[in-house]
């Protein structure tokens, strides 16, 4: 298997209702994440990308969030329809996403 150009991280972390937390199912983050694999496979990204779904990423108060390396960026409330365009933009054109990139005070 080529080593991937991207890897992207989409956090499904879930947590009850109740907690001070929140999480990112709450936001739909298992919904992003299939959408990128969604996309991963009809576009045939296999040997450019890589999508791993993951635990809480730490802004839970951001999500759904998605972090890519090896860049280091990361988006926040991220919904489906919005896998298209970091697909498109920032993935694939190494574009950065700006209305949707986690503020930078999360990050500090």
């Amino acid at each position: 298997m080529p080593r991937p150009q991207k890897h992207v991280f989409v956090c499904t972390q879930m947590r009850p209702p109740s907690h001070p937390r929140g999480c990112c199912a709450a936001h739909n983050g298992g919904e992003v994440f299939d959408e990128f694999l969604w996309h991963l496979q009809q576009r045939n990204l296999f040997n450019q990308l890589q999508i791993t779904a993951t635990g809480c990423l730490g802004p839970c108060g951001q999500g759904a969030t998605v972090l890519v390396y090896p860049d280091g960026v990361m988006y926040a409330k991220v919904t489906k329809a919005d896998v298209t365009q970091i697909i498109d933009e920032y993935l694939l054109g190494n574009q950065v996403v700006a209305a949707l990139k986690m503020p930078s005070e999360f990050w500090e």
